[in-house]
């Protein structure tokens, strides 16, 4: 198993009100520092990604803002993120006030 933290504050896309070219800015941001973090990992794999911050999302809403952070990570995996060789998770921890990070969980699936 390999994890690692994304020092960052995701958003509900579903509930967010915002123009379009700050969205996939943002997005494009998710995306990238998710694509970069990640390690090298075999596959077929297991990928957990927990949300953590001071207040819960619902469920549809966690995997919205979700999102960014696997289409990063499939991208480093060099998969499509509906690819059957990764299976995807998600969970959510509540963390301090202002306290907003991603916690990235891999594994490997015999």
């Amino acid at each position: 198993m390999k994890q690692f933290t994304i020092p960052l504050r995701t958003y509900s896309l579903a509930n967010q009100r915002e123009h379009w070219a700050k969205r996939a800015k943002r997005c494009k941001a998710e995306r990238d520092a998710a694509r970069l973090m990640c390690p090298p990992f075999d596959l077929p794999c297991e990928v957990t990604i927990t949300r953590i911050a001071p207040r819960g999302l619902d469920d549809d809403n966690l995997r919205g803002a979700g999102k960014a952070i696997r289409d990063g990570i499939a991208d480093r995996l060099g998969v499509d993120d509906r690819s059957p060789l990764v299976e995807w998770r998600y969970a959510q921890r509540r963390g301090k006030p202002k306290e907003y990070a991603v916690l990235i969980e891999l594994r490997r699936i015999a």
